[in-house]
């Protein structure tokens, strides 16, 4: 068999899921798992990726966030039901660059900045008003100003250890082809459907 960059396949699966979904080919289920072992499953979105692994943004004090603060494993999910493939990635993360993490936010549309201040994501709200009063109070602050990235918003980088590519085929004779990280080379093999 011959040797599959993980991450050229990876790259030709999303560029055509970029032309066949119509909304958020992007997205990506993330998993991670709580001092007590419970997981947690979320939508987040793909915001860039290399040979280095997968990125995405968030609140660092977010349920997501602080459950990446006491455990760094977790699991990614790109699911692509118009083309009938699936990308499942397990690995760990860690903090983006704080440069990166700048340029990213000043990529955002203004009020998605001005959200990422306003927000305790994950934390109890009352009623959507106090956030709406609280999001009304960041646009007088920075009136006239740029929105600098909060504090306590970064990014991670997801660092692959197995990736899995799925395909669907008629009578459930899907292909699975496993891709395993190990020292500085991927191995590949094929898992019954």
């Amino acid at each position: 068999m011959t040797q599959t960059d993980p991450f050229e396949l990876f790259q030709s699966w999303y560029d055509e899921a970029r032309k066949s979904e119509l909304n958020d080919s992007n997205a990506m289920a993330l998993s991670t798992v709580n001092a007590q072992g419970q997981p947690s499953s979320r939508m987040v979105l793909l915001k860039g990726h290399d040979a280095d692994g997968f990125i995405f943004y968030t609140n660092l004090t977010s349920r997501k966030g602080m459950e990446l603060a006491g455990n760094p494993h977790v699991a990614l999910l790109f699911h692509w039901k118009s083309l009938r493939r699936q990308i499942r990635i397990e690995g760990s993360v860690s903090p983006v660059s704080a440069d990166t993490a700048d340029a990213y936010f000043a990529s955002r549309g203004r009020d998605s900045q001005l959200g990422a201040w306003a927000s305790d994501q994950s934390h109890k709200l009352e009623n959507r008003e106090i956030f709406m009063d609280r999001f009304k109070a960041m646009q007088r602050r920075f009136e006239g100003k740029d929105v600098t990235r909060p504090p306590h918003w970064s990014g991670y980088r997801v660092t692959p250890e197995r990736m899995e590519f799925w395909q669907d085929r008629e009578h459930r004779l899907h292909e699975r082809r496993l891709f395993v990280h190990s020292g500085e080379n991927w191995s590949e093999g094929l898992l019954y459907p």
